[in-house]
């Protein structure tokens, strides 16, 4: 449900308004009720909004004010003008501050229903582009978690620990570290390893076997192997080129 403002200084427009037009069928659900701007600003500032809904000619601060206030300071509401001067002149000044609409009383059903099925369809569309980003920057996060985890703990990093961590199901990363990465899991952390074994190799302190070990490969035949399938030649011969 999105959230609606419903404003208007006579309080039989705003009351009537509220609770006898069937908000909730269209998805709205009216969060509040002002009689003049400054109560809308006071409103908006305690309680988000998603529409609001109000009349042009208000005591104190008018609907035109409103709208250009939250066009100033780029509020992410949408603004629908009622009022019962059909001035062409108020309608101009609504455009200009991105007001959505503007419907003239006496305030027909029809109207009033197809101006806000128009508004959710708006807030609707603004809401994929705004998740799909917000989607794609948590699976960045979540990629950028997963190879964290294997660059400080390459030793015995495993698809099983990535999981725990992400609180996902190992299987499942294995296929979304694919997708995301083009390159599958385990191939990730052989990279992260044989890279970490070419920085150590440089250190002639390190007997080969030592960095087959602090890589995590028991085996040093199993580490040469691997090593050479990376780089191309052994890990004695890399250091020798080096």
């Amino acid at each position: 449900m999105y959230k609606l403002l419903i404003a208007d200084d006579e309080y039989e427009i705003r009351n009537g308004l509220s609770s006898y037009f069937p908000w909730e069928s269209i998805g709205f659900e009216v969060v509040g009720q002002a009689a003049d701007g400054v109560e809308i600003l006071t409103f908006i500032e305690q309680q988000p909004v998603d529409v609001l809904l109000t009349d042009i000619r208000m005591p104190v601060m008018t609907g035109i004010q409103v709208a250009q206030h939250l066009f100033e300071h780029q509020a992410n509401i949408k603004v629908v003008f009622l009022s019962g001067f059909q001035d062409f002149h108020y309608a101009q000044q609504a455009i200009a501050y991105g007001v959505n609409n503007y419907i003239t009383k006496p305030t027909k059903y029809s109207e009033l229903s197809d101006v806000f099925c128009k508004i959710k369809q708006l807030l609707d569309a603004n809401q994929k582009p705004y998740l799909l980003p917000q989607l794609e920057s948590s699976n960045d996060k979540i990629i950028d978690t997963i190879k964290k985890y294997v660059q400080s703990h390459y030793q015995n990093a495993s698809l099983e620990g990535a999981a725990k961590l992400v609180h996902m199901n190992p299987y499942y990363i294995s296929k979304y570290f694919k997708e995301k990465t083009g390159t599958n899991f385990s191939d990730y952390v052989v990279q992260v390893k044989m890279k970490k074994a070419a920085e150590l190799l440089d250190d002639v302190q390190y007997k080969i076997y030592e960095i087959s070990e602090m890589v995590g490969y028991s085996n040093s035949k199993n580490f040469t192997r691997t090593f050479r399938k990376t780089f191309g030649k052994s890990p004695r011969e890399y250091r020798q080129e080096e």
